[in-house]
């Protein structure tokens, strides 16, 4: 079976929930629950879910007045802006996830199924993170690297973090 960018959104959203402190069984029933409402099979990779740590909820607001969510486990509404807490590091296109920001949400590395085949990249450069941190290990100099490549050292400073934190996971 093979994995797909919005598979990967959706079980990045479920490691995030177990992080807030919801378990399998909740995740798994506001799953289902929420297949129906918004009718996708990966609803967690639509822009519309967020948590507090304790349930899942839906943002059902049908227009920009309307600032409703929907308690997924409780099934009842509550006020957004009192419980409202985003994932701040994806971007939607069309209601789904379309771009994952993964290195501590900034805007220089950006995870894109549309460019260099997922990989992540310098965002504005479209060069792969992994590419400027090998560059950087041949090069000796992120400054070097930043001149070759024509990227700003603070990005490449920025694939060489990500690339670090990726090999300590």
């Amino acid at each position: 079976m093979e994995l797909g960018f919005r598979d990967l959104i959706e079980l990045r959203f479920v490691q995030a929930f177990i992080e807030a402190g919801l378990n399998l069984f909740t995740i798994r029933n506001c799953l289902n629950y929420a297949r129906g409402l918004v009718n996708d099979p990966r609803p967690f990779s639509t822009s519309r879910f967020q948590t507090d740590g304790k349930t899942i909820f839906l943002d059902s607001a049908e227009k920009a007045e309307d600032t409703q969510l929907l308690d997924l486990k409780k099934r009842q509404y509550v006020i957004k802006r009192i419980i409202e807490r985003s994932f701040k590091d994806l971007d939607t296109d069309n209601n789904a996830v379309s771009r994952w920001r993964p290195f501590k949400g900034k805007s220089s590395i950006v995870i894109d199924p549309e460019r260099a085949f997922g990989q992540p990249v310098a965002a504005q450069y479209g060069v792969p993170t992994i590419v400027l941190s090998q560059a950087v290990l041949a090069e000796g100099s992120v400054s070097a690297v930043a001149r070759l490549y024509e990227v700003p050292a603070n990005v490449v400073r920025d694939a060489v973090a990500y690339e670090k934190m990726l090999l300590a996971a």
